[in-house]
């Protein structure tokens, strides 16, 4: 039986606890032994599972279990619920310690030297602090801009070396179409003046 219910072992046990059905229907529908659910019945069996409502979990209904309960004959018959698996990775906010918060700072100094194309804003988004502070220390007003050292965010696994190469390729892929408007704006008024 390729339709076997989630946790066919619990839900035996359910069904034997609270329904009508014979062994051999729950056999069936469990994918187990006829002996199996009947050790369940007489506790020789699953002495320490738990009990599994199939009914809540959507894979059987009260409408299914009455007509197999009135009718020995009849197989339950489980509900085909599709169940969606995302397969994007959603990112996780990694829970950084306090000894390493204090490199933020010296993380989004070291970006603002080596990667003059990535804006505030992706500075902050990559170290994990306010934009307000990444602008401050870009301006050198940032309140302990002294004692701040350059470090490399991605040796001190703050993010990875693919999210820093994803930001610099957006980075400029936006210089690139700012440039081209400009070109298209540039162009656009030279024709404006020589009619």
């Amino acid at each position: 039986m390729s339709n076997v219910p989630l946790m066919p072992m619990a839900t035996a046990v359910w069904l034997v606890e609270n329904t009508t059905l014979t062994f051999k229907q729950i056999s069936k529908f469990c994918n187990l032994h006829e002996v199996e659910v009947q050790g369940i019945a007489d506790g020789e069996v699953a002495k320490g599972i738990m009990a599994y409502n199939p009914i809540i979990s959507g894979q059987l209904t009260r409408e299914e279990i009455e007509l197999a309960s009135k009718d020995e004959n009849r197989a339950l018959l489980i509900k085909n619920i599709d169940i969606e698996i995302s397969t994007t990775d959603k990112k996780i906010k990694k829970y950084i310690p306090l000894s390493k918060r204090q490199d933020k700072p010296d993380s989004a100094l070291w970006l603002i030297k080596q990667h003059t194309t990535l804006k505030d804003s992706q500075i902050a988004k990559l170290v994990g602090i306010t934009k307000n502070s990444v602008t401050s220390i870009r301006n050198k007003s940032y309140w302990n801009y002294n004692n701040l050292n350059p470090k490399d965010p991605v040796a001190m696994s703050l993010f990875s070396q693919k999210e820093l190469i994803e930001a610099i390729e957006k980075a400029e892929r936006r210089i690139k179409r700012e440039k081209k408007e400009k070109e298209k704006a540039k162009k656009s008024k030279e024709v404006s003046n020589n009619e």
